[in-house]
């Protein structure tokens, strides 16, 4: 049974909201919705996951709007530029540029490593691979599309 909020669901569905996907260690994937605090799913495949996590947005949704509380909108990523100043003492940029001597690489490319790495980057030889992935993509997007006879 549809209810007079199923089309404003809907419209929310289509919004880019930002999908936080994790390999679990036993294998499974946890998946959340990093705008809306506590809709979150497993599932035994990325696939299953984001489906499941597609029904706990409806249905996170589904009870926002029946409480009359404000929904989030999507995080911008128009927002971020790629740089950023940050201020830290002498004696840490002394040792943040002997760090990076050490390693023959520049500052820069130093401190943005080992960033990515706190950040939980799994760094190999090519490039680095985000332990997490991020999707900015519609739910409805990725529904399977119904046959036609």
């Amino acid at each position: 049974m549809k209810t007079r909020k199923e089309p404003e669901i809907e419209q929310y569905l289509n919004l880019p909201y930002t999908r936080e996907l994790v390999r679990e260690d036993d294998g499974t994937w946890f998946a959340r919705i990093l705008e809306f605090p506590g809709c979150m799913t497993t599932g035994d495949t990325q696939q299953e996951a984001l489906q499941m996590l597609d029904d706990a947005m409806a249905a996170w949704l589904r009870a926002r709007l029946e409480d009359h509380e404000i929904i989030p909108e999507p995080l911008a990523t128009d927002d971020f530029s790629g740089r950023f100043v940050v201020r830290v003492t002498k004696s840490l940029h002394r040792d943040l540029v002997r760090a990076a001597e050490r390693n023959g690489v520049s500052l820069n490319q130093f401190v943005a490593t080992t960033l990515a790495q706190a950040a939980g980057f799994q760094m190999n030889s090519a490039a680095a691979q985000p332990a997490v992935s991020y999707l900015k993509v519609p739910a409805k997007s990725r529904r399977p599309k119904p046959k036609r006879a």
